[in-house]
């Protein structure tokens, strides 16, 4: 049972994205870990529409940005621009400065331009012509890209796969799900009916009274072995990072608050794993070409090792 707080936030993404219950969950888990989303997944299925019914749900300032070969850095970060009256520069700041950044269809810019967020998903700060501006909290990337067309893309790197809490892919409805969405669309688009049901300094209390959540050692030793074991598999080229075991750890301890408990169980752990490591390891080439996914070597990792009790 999910904390009562959030059952209204979890009703408005529901309200329309049909049969995925599991997928809004984690959105919101991320959320309250204060942890950044990559939704990869083919088009049409839902991912801008869910990620846009998240930033309605919040009293919070959300902006998009739309992905292009031709974007800048400056276009994400801002920049000074000269006032010839004044004489001087006066700081224009980019869409970074939000609580809620769409980045749509990131991997179809350049890689100077998909770092230009790096610093801010893991710093919670830009800096910009030697500056320091910290972002406001909470903030949050909600990154979509499509895995299937390569034509024009540049795949994000690993440094950048690395500063998302969670991977997670959407999929298409069931026949009746289907139906039903279809029905909704009748009349009237179900996301205009969407109104805030969280104010921002809510939010930020959300994700506060989640770091009170307790881990015991045990579930962190449980932690550190799923993520020792992938840097020992010899199918993989790279294995999960410190960084990696850290949002595995926040974002359990988000799941326990969501399930309205204050402490980590180790179904918390196991609920998020393919969500969390998959996409933070990297497999041979040999590996790769037998057919073999990631998140099918994690499970096999995780399968092997002992669930503490």
């Amino acid at each position: 049972m999910e904390n009562p707080l959030l059952t209204p936030f979890k009703e408005n993404l529901q309200s329309v994205i049909y049969g995925k219950s599991e997928c809004i969950d984690v959105m919101i888990v991320s959320l309250l870990a204060g942890g950044s989303v990559l939704i990869e997944d083919v088009p049409g299925v839902g991912k801008t529409t869910l990620a846009k019914a998240l930033a309605k749900s919040i009293d919070a300032k959300f902006r998009r940005i739309q992905f292009t070969p031709d974007l800048l850095p400056a276009d994400i970060l801002g920049s000074s621009i000269y006032n010839p009256v004044k004489g001087d520069f006066r700081f224009d700041p980019g869409p970074i400065f939000c609580n809620i950044l769409l980045a749509d269809e990131i991997n179809r810019a350049s890689p100077r331009t998909q770092s230009a967020l790096l610093e801010a998903m893991n710093e919670n700060q830009a800096t910009i012509e030697g500056k320091r501006h910290p972002l406001s909290k909470p903030f949050m990337v909600i990154a979509t890209e499509n895995p299937i067309e390569f034509h024009g893309t540049y795949p994000l790197p690993e440094a950048q796969l690395d500063r998302f809490l969670v991977r997670l892919d959407i999929g298409y409805p069931t026949l009746e799900v289907e139906i039903d969405i279809l029905k909704s669309h009748a009349h009237a688009e179900p996301l205009d009916a969407i109104e805030p049901v969280l104010g921002l300094e809510q939010a930020r209390q959300l994700q506060q009274d989640v770091t009170d959540v307790h881990t015991d050692d045990t579930i962190l030793e449980y932690i550190v072995d799923i993520v020792h074991a992938t840097r020992r598999d010899n199918r993989l080229k790279l294995g999960v990072s410190t960084r990696g075991s850290l949002m595995l750890s926040r974002a359990a301890r988000a799941r326990a608050f969501f399930e309205k408990r204050d402490y980590v169980i180790p179904d918390d752990v196991l609920w998020l794993v393919p969500y969390v490591l998959p996409h933070r390891i990297l497999l041979t080439s040999k590996t790769r070409h037998s057919g073999t996914t990631a998140r099918h070597i994690v499970e096999e990792i995780v399968g092997r090792i002992k669930v503490p009790v």
